[in-house]
Parts: structure tokens; C-alpha cells; sequence
């Protein structure tokens, strides 16, 4: 009775008199630092992207089918899309009126397909767009989005950039599976995330490579690279692909490093838990086409030739970030605190240089002590030293705590285990550790991760 009562009371909520049902998804998610960034109402389960690039990868045109699920009743909801013009929406096959501000787009679906889009409901969304794809500069000053390099592009994506290539919830907190077509002038090469499905088929001075993601991603972690590149595809341990695709010019002093991806993967596995992915590989530009690696799923993407010590980051966020992936940008430090604890525990059995020696380093480090890991002061700050050297000693202190490898090690890998392909908070985290060690870590919390001032090395 009191549902039927708040129907009467409350049309447009259900179906007014224009038959809209629904209301209005969010347009954003309250992230603490991006507010405006992904979009409320659903959740991407798949993408399916059909891109064609223009000469020199200077303009790209494209037609995103988003598959989601509604998670409540929707009258319309929004797309996150930087600077490429809308030239047509579908939802349910039926066109959608489109409207924009900004990098948001506002999707109002015909009245025909409203009972399509309920709660719970999966439903299609077909978007052709074009132009030239925009880079995009963060609050730090670094670039994303569409990057030109000296015979390509390359389109890295964390925190924002995504939207700068292809529509859609723009979020860590939405991941989807991904599916690629790309056309490039022939000649060029198109990389991205996943497999190589089939052969790259090539017609009328066009190419095209088909990349299929099957597990989860979140979007920042997509990415496209196209330019002339050397690739190597085989296959390690457990079936998992390796392909990598790295520009000539840093092909020679890549080599000796990009031979010890499974090295490292299983390295990282028998620390972590089971590899979370069907791929691994990395793409190597030539060194000055961007300013910093980034732990593009499956395949880290490294602007010129990679040290051991930095594929051991990135391949570790495959595991912390990738599978396990923050809830808001808040969480980052958990991305890279424990990979930077990684390359501590690589140097420590690989190189005779303890985790204690890295940890003092750190603690002496003024530079990792201006603000809590866990706790960065605006979006210009989520990079910051704090976020990966402090990060890295809250772990540490982790271990002290546990007081015991085998033991320590168990709860990384339980971590990933339990958090395997989904998201996860500060708060999941460090009561996971608790439950799972039987710990009271208050202390611990409070000091180095919380904490506004250094607290003693041996606290």
C-alpha cells in the first residue's frame, strides 16, 4: 500500500504524463578529487570499439557500443567525452536526443525503449563520434589523453584521459571488458590491451588489428598505441601471452630487459598470488614521445627503454591497481605503495639490498612526509612522493607488524585473491589485515598512514 501511495504522490518517478520513466542518472560519482568524473545510474560491462585512425594519428573517428546495467530507473544518463564531436546516438537501437556541457553528455533515450533501461536491466548504447582527439593536462601539469609521438599516438589515461579517445563511465569504480577494431594508415602498427585476435588484415592502404581485454578493466587503464613498432608475441608459463611492441629506436637497449617479463611475472606471482590476466607484455616508445610509465593493463606502457627495477613497478600494479583497483582516487596510495614496496622486495632477494635499507631511505626523505599517504590534499597531489615511498613503508611496517614472511606474504596473496578483479577502499584494506592477522593495527593506521607528522623510524 505505501509503494502505491508514493506512485500517486510521486509520478515522475515511475511514469508521468509524458511516459518518461526513471530520472536522471548523476553525472559524476563524487570522487573526492575528480567530482565531475564517471557517471551514476549504471555500469559498463563491455565496450566495443571500433576506431579508425587518420593520417599521422592526428584524427580519429569511432563508434563505442557500451553494453551496461542499469542500477536504477533511468530517464537519461551521462557519458564522459573530451572535445570529439557527437555525431549520432542510439539506445536499444532507437536514436537518443543528445545534449552537452563540457565533457559531459547527456543521453535521453526515446520514450519507446524507457521500460528497457529499469533497474537491473542490461541495455545497449551506440555512439558515433569524430574529430582530433585532444590531450589533456592534469592538476600536476603532466599530459594524458591522445599524446602525439614522433610517428604515432599513444593514449594513456590515468586519472582523466580516457574520455579524451572513446565515451563512457570514466571512473576506477566502473571496470568493463574491452573490445578493439582499429584501422591505421598501413605501415603503422595499433596496440592496446589484451589478445591480438586474428591476423591484422590490410585493404586499400588500411590496416586493421582486432585487441580483445577479457577480464575486467578500469577505463584509465586502457590504451592505444599507434606508430611503427617491433612486436614479439609468445608464450609463458601457464598459457599467458607475451607481446610486447617497442619503436626502433629503443628496440637495442630494450631487449635485455623486456626478456625478463616472465621472469619478473613469476617472481611477482609466487610473492602476490596467481597472475590475474590472460596477457602481459609492455610498450616501449622512444624515449621524450611521453613523460612517465604508466601500468596500462596487460601491457605497461614505458616512454623509452625501461629499467628492471621500473618493469618490476608496473608489472606489480597488474596485481595492485590493475586487478585490485581503487574504489576512488583517494585509494591510490594502495596502487602505489605496494608496488614501490615491490621493487623493495625484488632489490632485497634479487640485488642483496634489504627491505630495512629501502625503508630507511625513504623515512630520511623529506619529500615523503608532506602529507599522509592516505590523505592527499587536492588532485595535483595523488602522484606525489607520499603516495608511493610512504605508501610503501605503511607496508613495511605491515610486515614488522606480521612479524613473520611466510605469513606476510600469505596476506598480500589473500589480498588479491579476495579483491581479485574488483575495486577496493583504504578502509577494505586495513580491515582485511586486521581480520586477517588478528592484529590491532590502530597504531599503526594512525602513524603512518594517517598521520600528519614523521613518527619514530622504530615506532
Amino acid at each position: 500500500m505505501l509503494l502505491l501511495a508514493l506512485a500517486v504522490l510521486a509520478p515522475a518517478c515511475t511514469a508521468g504524463a509524458s511516459g518518461v520513466r526513471g530520472k536522471p542518472g548523476a553525472a559524476g560519482v563524487r570522487d573526492p578529487y575528480f567530482p565531475r568524473l564517471g557517471n551514476g545510474g549504471y555500469d559498463v560491462t563491455h565496450y566495443d570499439l571500433t576506431l579508425d585512425v587518420g593520417k599521422d594519428a592526428k584524427t580519429l573517428s569511432g563508434t563505442a557500443r557500451i553494453t551496461a546495467r542499469a542500477t536504477q530507473d533511468l530517464s537519461s544518463f551521462n557519458l564522459d567525452l573530451a572535445g570529439l564531436k557527437v555525431e549520432s546516438a542510439s539506445v536499444e537501437g532507437r536514436p537518443a536526443a543528445v545534449s552537452r556541457a563540457a565533457d559531459e553528455l547527456t543521453l535521453r533515450p526515446d520514450i519507446e525503449v524507457q521500460d528497457r533501461l529499469r533497474r537491473g536491466r542490461t541495455f545497449r548504447t551506440v555512439v558515433h563520434y569524430s574529430g582530433t582527439p585532444k590531450t589533456i593536462t592534469d592538476p600536476d601539469d603532466s599530459e594524458e589523453g591522445w599524446l602525439p609521438t614522433a610517428d604515432g599516438a599513444v593514449a594513456l589515461g590515468e586519472p582523466t584521459g580516457s574520455m579524451a579517445w572513446f565515451p563512457g563511465n570514466n571512473h576506477p569504480s566502473d571496470k568493463a571488458t574491452y573490445d578493439l577494431s582499429v584501422t591505421v594508415p598501413e605501415g603503422l602498427t595499433a596496440v592496446s590491451n589484451g589478445v591480438l585476435t586474428g591476423r591484422p588484415a590490410t585493404a586499400e592502404g588500411r590496416t586493421t588489428y582486432r585487441w580483445h581485454t577479457a577480464e575486467p578493466m578500469a577505463s584509465y587503464l586502457a590504451t592505444l598505441a599507434v606508430g611503427r613498432f617491433e612486436t614479439k608475441t609468445s608464450t609463458m608459463a601457464g598459457g599467458i601471452t607475451v607481446f610486447t611492441a617497442v619503436d626502433p629506436e629503443s628496440a637495442g637497449a630494450s631487449a635485455a630487459t623486456l626478456a625478463r617479463v616472465p621472469e619478473v611475472v613469476k617472481w611477482e606471482a609466487a610473492h602476490f598470488g596467481p597472475y590475474p590476466f590472460s596477457a602481459t607484455g609492455a610498450i616501449v616508445e622512444r624515449k621524450g614521445d611521453a613523460g612517465y610509465a604508466l601500468e596500462t593493463q596487460n601491457r605497461p606502457f614505458f616512454p623509452g627503454p625501461p629499467s628492471v627495477g621500473l618493469l618490476v613497478h608496473e608489472m606489480a600494479h597488474q596485481w595492485f591497481g590493475d586487478s585490485v583497483t581503487p574504489a576512488s582516487w583517494r585509494d591510490m596510495w594502495l596502487n602505489e605503495g605496494l608496488a614501490t614496496y615491490a621493487e623493495w622486495l625484488w632489490e632485497e632477494e634479487k640485488e642483496d639490498t634489504p627491505a630495512q635499507e629501502s625503508f630507511d631511505e625513504a623515512y630520511a626523505d623529506d619529500d615523503n612526509w608532506a602529507f599522509p599517504p592516505a590523505d592527499p590534499p587536492s588532485a595535483s597531489n595523488i602522484s606525489d612522493p607520499p603516495v608511493y615511498g610512504r605508501g610503501a613503508m605503511v607496508i613495511h611496517k605491515v610486515r614488522e607488524a606480521v612479524d613473520d614472511d611466510e605469513r606476510f606474504f600469505a596476506l598480500l596473496a589473500g589480498w588479491t585473491k579476495a579483491r581479485r578483479h574488483g575495486n577496493a577502499t583504504t578502509a577494505d584494506f586495513t580491515a582485511y589485515v586486521e581480520k586477517a592477522t588478528g592484529l590491532d593495527l590502530t597504531e599503526l593506521w594512525k602513524d603512518w598512514l594517517y598521520g600528519g607528522s614523521r613518527p619514530a623510524a622504530d615506532g
